[in-house]
């Protein structure tokens, strides 16, 4: 079969995965803001595993089991506080900057998400999952290169239901980099759309995010502000973050 390379664009076409055979099917998952980028911050920093789940009583529920995990994660934006718990606060948000060597060297991290973890957990029959970001683009890369899977699947987590800009443009610039090992009857229609719109504005990623819904958002909120240019950042770390089938995201060296 011919190696192919495709973008999924919004969450609306997750369903679709779970009737197809992903077993030749390498997944990367682009959450940009923010979960990815979050999840390879921390292992970028030091931290042993990340654990993404979807709800709150999940995260719970691993705490209960294993008291030394870190919590983590955000509702509306913010940190999740004792009120939607029933008492535990998280000790962190979902803000990239906050997971510190100091906070997170070596720990392992709940980090409860909503998009994020159902892109991953859409991809859990591939035969290998992926997070992807701008933070790590290159060595995610190279990674691909040498693995030279049978189809290559960039999913973007979207908003809702919805595309999320961002996370097209983070697609896009992971396809650019693998552009030239692709021909013209392997890339699929919505690689090229995806290419081309990181293309037409990849000389400043930060002018056309900050109309994105999520730009918006964030950048109206003055503690979150900063978390924008943060995750546009390009190869500050150089690792391949990885799922494990456990469920575990934990970083490898290329």
């Amino acid at each position: 079969m011919t190696a192919t390379l495709e973008v999924l664009f919004a969450p609306a076409e997750f369903a679709a995965l779970t009737t197809r055979d992903m077993s030749d099917t390498i997944c990367v998952v682009f959450d940009i803001f923010r979960a990815t980028s979050t999840i390879v911050t921390a292992l970028g920093h030091g931290t042993e595993a990340i654990i993404p789940v979807a709800e709150i009583p999940e995260a719970l529920a691993l705490r209960n089991k294993h008291p030394h995990i870190l919590l983590a994660g955000e509702r509306d934006g913010l940190r999740i506080q004792a009120n939607l718990t029933g008492g535990v606060e998280f000790d962190l948000g979902n803000s990239p900057r906050e997971f510190t060597p100091a906070r997170i060297s070596d720990k392992t991290i709940a980090l409860s998400t909503t998009n994020g973890s159902r892109a991953l957990r859409a991809c859990s029959g591939a035969q290998a999952v992926l997070v992807g970001s701008f933070l790590n683009l290159s060595a995610t890369a190279s990674f691909l290169k040498g693995q030279k899977p049978g189809h290559l699947l960039l999913v973007c987590s979207g908003t809702g239901d919805e595309v999320a800009y961002e996370d097209v443009l983070g697609a896009g610039a992971l396809v650019d980099l693998l552009w030239p090992g692709y021909s013209k009857q392997q890339i699929t229609d919505s690689a090229s759309m995806a290419h081309q719109i990181y293309q037409q504005h990849s000389d400043d990623l930060m002018s056309v995010v900050k109309h994105s819904r999520n730009g918006r958002r964030l950048l109206a909120i003055p503690e979150l502000r900063a978390d924008v240019a943060w995750c546009l950042q390009q190869n500050i770390f150089s690792l391949v973050a990885k799922m494990d089938k456990d469920g575990k995201i934990k970083a490898a060296s290329v």
